[in-house]
């Protein structure tokens, strides 16, 4: 392994993160645009509140009320949406949940229908489907609307299904909300955390924190869903859905998980879009109270992993400002796309994920990014169980045709420490067809040592499958790798002449949790771009191209980061 440690690279991912994940708009008005009292009513829970009997919901005010009378906010979001009754709130109605904690299945308010031994049924039936796309149906955490510093907390116990129903659930919006449970179990675990599921109580535990299956013109805003016993999100047949400022972390199994248990499909379509999505640390247990990993396993213990996990899908798929770090298989895996629709990835960091960090299928960009491959991160971690390392070869990049897609990669930094950086080939039960470009431009691709074999070094580039396709290369920087030599057409790489194989002199380290891969100012990388491929900003947002040198021209830098001369 490279041990180039120049100075802490703490403060950069912060400061990254922090980019990545802090939202562009304000939160004071969610997606469609329309003011909260245009809604048909808006109803109020919060924790002193009253039972559907004994008050109506629609003040926001204590039970009882000054007067003794109705006038008063419901306790429990199950007195809205009672677990196995029908919805107290019409379609395009609002309901606003006040701080606090609210228990999430068997023994709730509002959840007397409920049985102990079948309390994996106590669950919100179907939030109910907005009119249409201006009047959506809303669910709003307090401060919804004020940054969102402490959203209530919607806790599941007695194993339900999932806390959170979007069954045929369209126009809709969830904002403001912790989504979690009160375990640290993990459903189906064979290292010792498995979840009670045969005798009541079961404990509190949930399995997922949020269902969703044909779904359209969704906007989920400000969640953190995390600790869940299986999953965080288990969404498919999803159309134009818009996903904005949310944490997905520490669930047993898999983030987003969209294959869903019916035999009626699970290919989304329309535009889906993510923004400011943080995906981390899933396939591991989370401790409750701590809110920290435990019992990591991958898919030779009998889990799963993925970050982001589909099955058959089409959709255009944009995902921007995003990071999925640390989970124990892919960290966005995309395979699966095959169905028709685009990838667009652009400010996008992965990186620690145990598989490949990235896999796509068909038409797809990746700009601004940052692929950092250290799949052997969870060797011989305390909180490790039991992990795939380097999954399926842990290539950073993982690229699967189905006939004819052209794909671009611009300014971006990749490094792998598995097989290699980027693999390609056809998707299984497809063919290349002859008419597939990859093209890779103002990037930074640095490779290490094989975790398979420590004497050999990670790969450029490899396809198998397509013929004589190879890569086209130019204005690239890459270091420490095989299947490239710099100028020259070799078997898998088409160098042009401004690539350079030379040492990218990045700050560092190369080890540890998070790899500093911006680079110094005596890199190669800087002002040595192609400014007609230029993006116009770099993974933090900053201008491009940019003075890096300070010779008084504005050039791009190659990779994911554009320096500032100062």
């Amino acid at each position: 392994m490279m041990r180039h440690i120049l100075a802490s690279s703490a403060c950069v991912l912060l400061l990254l993160l922090t980019h990545l994940l802090s939202p562009l708009a304000t939160p004071s008005m969610l997606s469609t645009g329309v003011a909260l009292q245009t809604a048909e009513e808006v109803y109020y829970i919060r924790p002193d509140g009253g039972s559907a009997d004994a008050c109506t919901g629609l003040i926001d005010s204590p039970y009882p009320d000054a007067s003794g009378g109705r006038a008063c906010a419901w306790n429990h979001p199950f007195q809205a949406l009672p677990p196995g009754g029908v919805s107290r709130i019409a379609g395009g109605d609002s309901l606003m949940i006040a701080a606090g904690e609210y228990r999430m299945g068997y023994g709730a308010p509002g959840a007397e229908w409920c049985d102990e031994g079948g309390s994996f049924g106590c669950h919100m039936p179907p939030i109910p489907s907005g009119p249409d796309p201006d009047r959506p149906t809303r669910i709003l955490g307090e401060g919804w609307d004020s940054g969102c510093a402490a959203p209530p907390e919607l806790w599941g116990t007695g194993r339900p299904w999932f806390i959170i129903n979007l069954t045929d659930a369209s126009n809709v919006e969830l904002a403001c909300l912790e989504v979690t449970d009160h375990s640290g179990c993990v459903e189906n675990h064979t290292g010792g955390l498995a979840c009670e599921r045969d005798q009541a109580p079961y404990g509190d535990w949930a399995a997922y924190g949020l269902h969703a299956e044909d779904s359209t013109n969704v906007h989920l805003s400000h969640l953190n869903i995390h600790g869940l016993a299986a999953g965080g999100i288990h969404a498919g047949r999803l159309t134009d859905w818009t996903v904005d400022d949310v944490r997905i972390a520490g669930n047993g199994s898999v983030g987003w998980d969209g294959d869903l248990w019916d035999d009626g499909g699970d290919s989304n379509s329309g535009v889906l879009t993510f923004r400011h999505l943080l995906v981390e640390w899933n396939g591991c247990g989370e401790t409750w109270p701590e809110n920290e990993p435990v019992g990591c396993w991958g898919q030779e213990a009998g889990g799963y992993g993925d970050g982001v996990g589909t099955a058959e899908t089409g959709g255009d798929w944009i995902i921007e400002d995003s990071a999925f770090l640390h989970n124990t298989s892919d960290g966005l895996d995309l395979l699966y796309h095959t169905r028709g629709g685009s990838v667009t990835l652009n400010r996008v960091h992965a990186e620690g994920n145990a598989g490949n960090q990235i896999k796509v299928a068909g038409q797809t960009t990746l700009s601004n990014s940052l692929l950092v491959g250290n799949c052997a991160f969870f060797e011989d971690q305390p909180f490790t169980y039991w992990v795939d390392h380097c999954r399926a070869l842990g290539s950073a990049l993982l690229i699967a045709f189905i006939g004819g897609e052209q794909i671009t990669i611009v300014n971006s930094t990749l490094y792998g420490q598995g097989d290699g950086l980027i693999a390609a080939g056809p998707r299984e039960g497809f063919q290349c067809s002859g008419l597939e470009y990859l093209r890779v431009r103002n990037s930074i691709l640095i490779g290490d040592a094989d975790y398979f074999d420590p004497s050999d070094i990670s790969y450029f580039f490899y396809q198998e499958g397509c013929g004589e396709f190879k890569l086209e290369s130019d204005y690239n920087l890459a270091f420490n790798v095989k299947n490239i030599e710099c100028g020259l057409t070799g078997d898998y790489t088409i160098s042009g002449s401004h690539d350079l194989c030379q040492n990218p002199q990045l700050l560092g380290p190369f080890s540890g949790e998070h790899f500093g891969m911006m680079v110094l100012p005596e890199s190669p990388a800087v002002d040595s771009g192609d400014n007609a491929v230029c993006p116009p900003e770099d993974i933090f947002g900053s201008p491009r191209p940019s003075d890096g040198n300070g010779d008084g021209s504005e050039v791009c830098d190659r990779g994911a980061y554009e320096m500032e001369h100062s």
